[in-house]
């Protein structure tokens, strides 16, 4: 067995690191601490508390502190707004830009310092100007001290924080604001409470950094007690006459540093930093509500078949799951001066770019968008949302044009495919986010968004946080942040797709519920035919950006358009061309004759239900025009019936849908060698 591993074993086994790699690693590490146990070992302890009282010491103290805090917070100020910009915006000198912020860390201090005096002297570039027009003299003043700290400190901050927001994913901030959030508004409730410890972690750096700057601030500021003489400064000086007492000052300022990146524990690096909590199943110790049969035994209320708030079996008020009456979402929504029911508002949209169609949708209609991977279903989504260059909508709702509007005011909400929770916020907080952007009185959202909870079958859950819920439970949460919202057009990519069987049917049946009374316009992306045939009105098909079929949901099931499409629905999809003698002529290979053939040259889909193939031991001999030798590769259940997949030199894969009485007969297995045959009046053929 090898004896070095790349990552500990469960059990908690070590690594072993080679000899070759160990042993300059621990001459490494000895480099390193040598000069610390060096001050340890020369520090007179008797006499430290005198060294570090001393007036000199205390004042030179007391300048660094005021020095360091006042260059943390013009990081602070001027430091994050410029981490943002580099990590969110494209503009040209990007890298420059980023180049200039770390300049100051691999530059000599003393350099530093010219270049300040170059800059900021009085004799410098605009040294002059802040001198006449302000009275602002830097060099040999504590300000100059400030100015000089700021220099060399900012990088760190602007470094730590601009990795955490590149490590954030858009689809927060771009959620939030399609809640109706100001940018804003967004970068102040979003983003920075999620990248936090970045924050933390680079404002501590950034605070430590100044309170050690030397070279930068004697060569810009000078070296004046009481005015630029800073702690380093005083070691500098104590040096030439107390050497003792230059050694207890370094140590103070070695524990102060020390103290600082143990408290980081290594979240600037990412060495040491909690990882991120997986989501819970949902029934940690916080508990749930208990079972039907259970609230029935004890008299109580049971839960709605639908998903939603638990229901008094006596005829009594809605209630949630613990016990409270529910007040109607609708008629929070009046109350809390919410877009209500009674607004009705039409679609129309001429998208461009890699996404190019027409879409015109009257007000409640709900139109299920359906295509492959990449057919530009999300880039549709994030088009009429304003959030992508990929595409472009000229988007109308209602009488008003909302093209040139910003995304947080085009009264758009979407669901994305990760639901974007936010981490920091219960999914209370969560589901009244997009009021409260509104302006609708923090108590006031608060019900409203409970009400909506409570209608997702997840009242039970406000007070917890995503990481504490289970992917199900937080795609409900994220449905009901977007419906809370009350908006004019709804967007959900793949919102089900997360939950269970049964939960999905529940929340479809409420979902739907909504829809019905619903005065906007809802475009959900799925792959599931059943939420498509279930809750739309319309099924829109894309393929490569482009729109294949937009028709109701009972036409592209009889007649789809695109063989994704009819393999999503379970049929065999086989694309072709129309030859002379009316056969199709497959893409794939192989002839298959129709009964009634389309004109020469037309490309068409041939449609082939899986119950219409039969599945034989011999040739067939009769009616069947078309006949196929293949072998079994799979055999899978579906529902009470077998599905079974067979390959063939003479046509394309073929499904079969036999029973298992009949394959049980076949003796079917994998790997059999069968004949399939489809008649011709079994094969649906739409031109393309």
């Amino acid at each position: 067995m090898n004896r070095f591993r790349s990552r500990p074993r469960p059990g908690g086994g070590r690594v072993r690191a080679p000899l070759v790699l160990a042993v300059p690693a621990l001459l490494a590490v000895s480099f390193l601490l040598m000069p610390l146990v060096g001050v340890l070992a020369r520090t007179e302890w008797g006499q430290l508390g005198d060294h570090l009282t001393s007036p000199g010491v205390t004042e030179a103290l007391q300048l660094s502190l005021v020095v360091s805090f006042w260059a943390l917070g013009l990081s602070l100020l001027l430091g994050v707004p410029l981490a943002w910009l580099l990590a969110r915006v494209p503009f040209p000198g990007k890298a420059l830009v980023r180049s200039l912020v770390l300049l100051p860390m691999v530059l000599p201090p003393t350099v530093g310092g010219v270049a300040l005096l170059l800059g900021f002297g009085r004799r410098g570039l605009l040294g002059p100007w802040l001198e006449d027009t302000f009275g602002v003299v830097l060099p040999f003043h504590t300000s100059g001290a400030v100015v000089a700290a700021t220099f060399v400190s900012m990088p760190f901050l602007v470094i730590s924080l601009e990795g955490a927001i590149a490590g954030l994913r858009p689809s927060y901030e771009e959620t939030a604001a399609s809640l109706g959030a100001s940018p804003a508004r967004v970068f102040c409730t979003v983003t920075l409470p999620m990248v936090a410890p970045g924050l933390a972690a680079g404002a501590a750096l950034t605070w430590a950094r100044a309170l050690g700057e030397f070279g930068a601030t004697i060569t810009f500021a000078g070296n004046l007690p009481g005015t630029t003489q800073t702690l380093p400064l005083q070691v500098y000086l104590l040096l030439q006459d107390s050497p003792e007492a230059a050694t207890s000052v370094s140590l103070l300022l070695l524990a102060i540093a020390m103290a600082v990146l143990v408290a980081l524990r290594g979240r600037w690096t990412g060495g040491g930093g909690a990882s991120e909590g997986a989501r819970g199943s949902g029934a940690d110790a916080a508990g749930g509500p208990r079972s039907d049969a259970d609230q029935v035994a004890s008299g109580g209320p049971v839960r709605d078949p639908s998903g939603g708030p638990v229901r008094d079996p006596s005829g009594g008020p809605v209630r949630n799951a613990s016990g409270d009456p529910v007040q109607d979402p609708l008629a929070v929504d009046r109350l809390t001066g919410a877009t209500g029911p009674g607004g009705s508002w039409a679609l129309h949209a001429d998208v461009t770019g890699f996404t190019r169609l027409t879409l015109d949708a009257e007000p409640g209609t709900t139109i299920a968008v359906v295509g492959p991977n990449g057919a530009g279903k999300t880039t549709l989504l994030r088009a009429l949302l304003g959030l992508t260059p990929r595409a472009h909508a000229a988007l109308r709702l209602g009488d008003a044009d909302v093209t040139r509007l910003a995304p947080h005011r085009r009264g758009v909400a979407w669901v994305p495919q990760d639901g974007a929770l936010f981490p920091h916020l219960s999914a209370l907080g969560n589901t009244a986010y997009g009021l409260r952007a509104a302006g609708v009185p923090r108590a006031e959202a608060r019900r409203a968004a409970q009400a909506w909870l409570d209608r997702l079958g997840v009242g039970h859950l406000a007070h917890r946080r995503p990481a504490q819920l289970s992917g199900g439970q937080a795609g409900r949460v994220a449905l009901a942040r977007a419906l809370a919202a009350r908006p004019r057009l709804l967007l959900l990519d793949e919102p089900l797709a997360a939950l269970d069987q049964t939960t999905r049917a529940h929340v479809r049946h409420t979902l739907r519920g909504h829809l019905d009374g619903f005065g906007g316009v809802c475009l959900i992306v799925t792959h599931d035919p059943v939420e498509a045939v279930s809750l739309a009105d319309r099924v829109l098909v894309l393929d490569e950006g482009r729109a294949l079929q937009d028709a109701a949901p009972a036409e592209v099931t009889r007649h789809p358009r695109s063989p994704w499409v009819a393999r999503m629905l379970g049929r065999n999809a086989w694309p072709g061309t129309v030859a002379p003698d009316g056969a199709l002529v497959l893409a794939e290979g192989g002839r298959l004759v129709v009964a009634d053939p389309l004109d020469a040259g037309v490309r068409a889909l041939a449609v082939i239900a899986p119950e219409a193939v039969s599945v034989h031991r011999e040739k067939p001999a009769g009616s069947p025009r078309n006949v196929w030798p293949g072998t079994v590769r799979e055999i899978t259940a579906a529902g009470s019936r077998l599905r079974v997949l067979v390959t063939s030199p003479d046509a394309p894969d073929l499904v079969a849908e036999i029973t298992p009485a009949a394959a049980a007969e076949l003796a079917l297995a994998d790997g059999g060698a069968v004949w399939t045959s489809v008649k011709a009046t079994e094969v649906s053929v739409v031109p393309l």
